[in-house]
């Protein structure tokens, strides 16, 4: 649907915010007939959402990460058991008290985890730069009747209304962010929105996982959909890149159409992690090994990282 409407004009709502408000990121268009290439800016609104997203055609040309992958992602991650991994998470939260109340999910994706962590009782927000993912998301809310929140933001810039109880990031999110700096930037700003001695939870895949992936290629085929990855670690740089290629069918007339994206991810020495988040003004808790309680080591291949929010006075 294009639209030659102000986006302030269209109503939006979150509940526990107390009035309608949502977030953009600075560089949003003003209105719907701004020109993005040949395309225009769509809209898409509804009860209490707006998302935008840039049109582009993607017919075998490389798009934003996450554009055309989005349609087939929980396709391709139907192998991940989300509710062990939301029982550990939740499991985690308790220990800290965080038992109920405003809870943010960054690079919450295509709501998967959201979902979980609301069905456990939290008042979820998620927030995720990709437009496409998000709007799979909002269907998954739409079939459940979820009261979830979600917003348009890359995490290096978030925005909220107030501060939450904790902040969570799983599925290697804080991988994306490529740069130190970025990352303290996020922790600052995870630190400015959580309550008085609130939470941060997240995860990250190591150097380790990263080596053990190296060089390689994996395929899979479905009936829908198929993908060629082809990864590669830049030891040195500390970059992980990999090239995806999805042959996705047209429901309307059998065909598959092809799409190229390019993803980057960042494996950090997990005392670089443990020394940003104290620059951060956080106070580091914990470093475990993926699902357990046990100290991670250099040999992890994923972890999970506990901080706490510092600076703050209770009212």
């Amino acid at each position: 649907m294009k639209s030659d409407v102000d986006i302030n004009s269209i109503p939006c709502s979150g509940k526990n915010y107390g009035e309608s408000v949502l977030y953009f990121p600075a560089n949003l268009p003003k209105t719907g007939r701004e020109k993005t290439g040949e395309n225009p800016v769509e809209f898409t609104h509804g009860m209490d959402y707006t998302i935008y997203e840039y049109a582009k055609k993607a017919g075998g040309e490389t798009v934003a990460s996450y554009q055309s992958f989005a349609q087939v992602y929980d396709l391709f991650m139907d192998n991940i058991d989300y509710d062990s991994w939301s029982v550990y998470l939740t499991g985690l939260l308790q220990e800290y008290g965080i038992d109920d109340g405003l809870v943010l999910e960054l690079g919450c994706g295509t709501g998967s985890m959201t979902e979980r962590l609301a069905r456990a009782g939290y008042d979820m927000i998620g927030a995720d730069l990709s437009a496409d993912m998000l709007d799979i998301a909002m269907e998954k809310r739409d079939e459940s009747g979820l009261n979830i929140l979600y917003l348009l933001q890359d995490m290096r810039e978030f925005e909220l209304y107030g501060t939450v109880r904790a902040i969570v990031s799983v599925c290697d999110s804080m991988n994306y962010i490529l740069e130190e700096e970025d990352l303290l930037q996020v922790f600052r700003l995870v630190n400015n929105y959580l309550d008085p001695g609130g939470m941060f939870i997240f995860d990250l895949k190591t150097q380790k996982k990263y080596r053990d992936m190296g060089e390689t290629t994996i395929a899979e085929n479905r009936d829908e959909a198929s993908f060629i990855w082809e990864n590669y670690y830049d030891e040195e740089e500390q970059i992980n890149e990999y090239d995806l290629t999805l042959f996705i069918r047209d429901e309307e007339d059998g065909r598959f159409d092809r799409y190229e994206e390019y993803h980057e991810q960042r494996a950090y020495p997990l005392e670089t992690i443990k020394e940003l988040i104290r620059e951060s003004g956080m106070e580091f808790i914990a470093m475990y090994d993926a699902f357990t309680h046990e100290p991670a080591t250099e040999e992890c291949e994923r972890v999970y990282v506990i901080a706490r929010e510092q600076g703050k006075q209770e009212i």
